[in-house]
């Protein structure tokens, strides 16, 4: 059996709103982490329209993936949640600059809300 690992770094949010998650979880070669909203670290509010909050969930995700010893290079799968599917594009031009040649699997789906307005969110699985 792996060891689970915690993954935590100041250089990203803090779970929101001091929910019970981590930030990421390390085992079995893998790195789970949490749903990214576009917060910058420190902050409480999200602000920004789509392409913002989405360039601010890539800075998150860099972040965490490199205080775990990986990187956007290495995202095997990610899970994008979108409150208006109409963002779809605008989401995907960002999000497309950020994952390279090679392109994790990924899922996008509507959703009815998100925490605190938030216009997207993105969780993702990468290889240590």
């Amino acid at each position: 059996m792996s060891e689970k690992r915690v993954v935590r770094t100041e250089a990203a949010p803090a779970p929101f709103q001091g929910a019970p998650y981590s930030q990421a979880i390390a085992t079995g070669g893998f790195l789970f982490v949490s749903g990214q909203l576009g917060l910058k670290p420190g902050d409480t509010a999200i602000s920004g329209e789509i392409e913002e909050q989405t360039e601010q969930i890539f800075a998150n995700l860099a972040a965490i993936l490199e205080e775990a010893g990986s990187g956007l290079d290495r995202l095997v799968k990610t899970t994008v949640f979108l409150q208006r599917l109409e963002d779809f594009q605008a989401m995907n031009a960002v999000y497309a600059k950020h994952v390279g040649e090679r392109p994790p699997a990924r899922a996008t789906v509507e959703v009815a809300k998100l925490p605190s307005g938030a216009l997207v969110e993105i969780e993702a699985i990468a290889s240590l």
